[in-house]
């Protein structure tokens, strides 16, 4: 193997020529004469001299990548190599299309085996991203097709190419650099024997594609969290438990936090005033302040232009009591949720229902998920979640003891590990003595993340001092998910065995329509 010192991949330059077209011949041996001419060289990189890549090893040129830029709509996924090339004229390049078509690439074979082909590669990604074009796509060839041409047709071939059961040196190589195929691609390069005419179109989406700005409704890539660790403590009446939450609203929104988080049942303390009554009776009462408090987070996003999640309270629906929170964007919108897994304790006491709705929500800032406490600890629920695009989940708790906190916490690390997805929890601390149920509170809010190299070593992106109240203000970079699912060390969302085992959402059960009764008799 060839030992090199020096590597460099740069722009085509036409006083590249003579070295071009030696290693273009060199490497296709199977198309003798088939080689770029001057003129059409020097038109590409007049064209679009981004785009043309050559590789120098040692001071040599041994590869080369060029490429357009096309409008696909303009083409769609059905196409020859004439027509993306403009019959090899190179007008259908297009400064205003969104992919980056690769129209060739090669490397003398002496120095394959040695990552070069990568380098280039890797060389338009980076240009792809740099101007910002959605993907990118060319037809690949199929070499070694021609040798099971009488066996398999090419959809097969490329399957069993892809499951490493045959291996064919160029498409094995694309698909080893995360390009996927699109379709085959019919008489798409006459003459290729090879591949008996046959092309895999191949694909490579820029995960780092943006949509023209807009300065209204642009969805944010670094999303500021506010998370609000709660003290509990008497409030005399609920002016005085609103004139806490805009203390933190208004201290979360200074630091221009996109989302507020308050804890699990933090307005218990307003039930100080039915602790004469049963659990069961006092939380009902609790209940009666919820709209109002609904209300007031809902200006009070507006106001502060953040989009708060408030915690959870108590909500008598049908005669039946549910634990629900709402989401208050800062647009105005309500979006409402309920706790689905009710403790035996909530269940004892407070004769509490679960609720029966598993949905994400659409913000400014992407798709979110909230689940209540308990939830969490069901990993059924936020796969749900993810596998409907949420990017952060929320988790507003209460748990009493250090045991109880303990779950939220392992369950919540493991849910953003195994979802690719941040876990923002947040929770109460201190005693509210004058309140049944409601002695104490162990918390320490947090924000969780994957484990990998773009992430914290310990999957934690930040972490309150326990039992203290504060405020904790962590910024999360959804990009760095995209980057997760498609190029991390491990791409849970994506190995799993789907063929073996699926989740689903159980369909609900109309409710059957009341017995019609029989009009009285005359």
């Amino acid at each position: 193997m060839i030992e090199i010192e020096h590597v460099i991949v740069r722009n085509l330059a036409l006083d590249d020529y003579i070295q071009l077209r030696e290693s273009m011949i060199t490497a296709y041996p199977d198309f003798p004469g088939a080689y770029w001419t001057e003129d059409q060289i020097g038109s590409l990189i007049e064209k679009f001299p981004q785009g043309q890549l050559v590789i120098e090893a040692d001071d040599q040129l041994v590869g080369c990548a060029l490429s357009l830029i096309v409008d696909r709509h303009a083409f769609g996924d059905d196409h020859t190599y004439r027509e993306i090339t403009g019959n090899f004229t190179f007008d259908t390049h297009d400064a205003e299309g969104n992919v980056l078509y690769g129209i060739d690439v090669f490397l003398r074979p002496e120095y394959r085996g040695l990552r070069l082909g990568r380098r280039l590669y890797d060389a338009r990604k980076e240009l792809c991203e740099e101007l910002n074009l959605e993907a990118i796509l060319f037809g690949g060839r199929l070499p070694r097709y021609k040798e099971h041409s009488a066996s398999m047709k090419p959809k097969e071939f490329i399957q069993r190419v892809t499951n490493k059961e045959i291996h064919d040196p160029v498409l094995s190589f694309q698909l080893s650099n995360d390009f996927h195929v699109r379709r085959v691609l019919t008489g798409y390069l006459p003459g290729d024997t090879s591949s008996q005419d046959y092309a895999a179109l191949m694909e490579w989406i820029n995960i780092y594609h943006k949509k023209d700005y807009k300065v209204a409704g642009n969805k944010k890539s670094v999303v500021r969290i506010g998370l609000v660790q709660w003290q509990m403590r008497p409030f005399k009446d609920i002016e005085a438990l609103f004139e806490q939450i805009e203390f933190f609203v208004d201290a979360i929104s200074g630091y221009q936090s996109d989302f507020g988080l308050f804890p699990e049942l933090f307005n218990a303390p307003l039930m100080a005033q039915f602790n004469h009554l049963p659990p069961a009776e006092a939380i009902r009462g609790l209940a009666g302040y919820t709209e109002a408090i609904r209300d007031r987070f809902k200006t009070l996003a507006i106001s502060y232009n953040i989009n708060l999640i408030a915690g959870s309270m108590p909500l008598v629906e049908d005669g039946k009591l549910y634990n629900v929170g709402y989401l208050c964007h800062r647009s105005g919108k309500i979006d409402m949720y309920r706790k689905l897994h009710i403790t035996p304790n909530e269940v004892f006491h407070w004769g509490m229902s679960g609720g029966n709705d598993i949905q994400v929500f659409d913000t400014d800032c992407g798709k979110i998920g909230i689940v209540v406490c308990y939830d969490v600890e069901f990993p059924e629920l936020p796969r749900l979640l993810a596998d409907d695009g949420m990017k952060i989940l929320f988790v507003p708790f209460l748990t009493d003891t250090q045991n109880g906190f303990t779950r939220i916490q392992r369950c919540s690390q493991a849910r953003a590990i195994e979802n690719e997805c941040y876990v923002a929890i947040a929770g109460s601390v201190g005693n509210l003595p004058k309140v049944n149920n409601m002695d104490i509170q162990f918390a320490q809010s947090a924000v969780f993340t994957p484990a990998d190299f773009a992430f914290p070593i310990n999957g934690t992106k930040s972490e309150a001092t326990p039992n203290a109240e504060m405020t904790l203000l962590v910024d999360v970079d959804l990009d760095l998910l995209k980057e997760l699912h498609n190029y991390g060390s491990v791409k849970i969302m994506k190995d799993r065995r789907l063929d073996l085992y699926q989740l689903k959402r159980v369909e609900k059960k109309p409710t059957p329509p009341a017995p019609r009764q029989s009009p009285p008799a005359s």
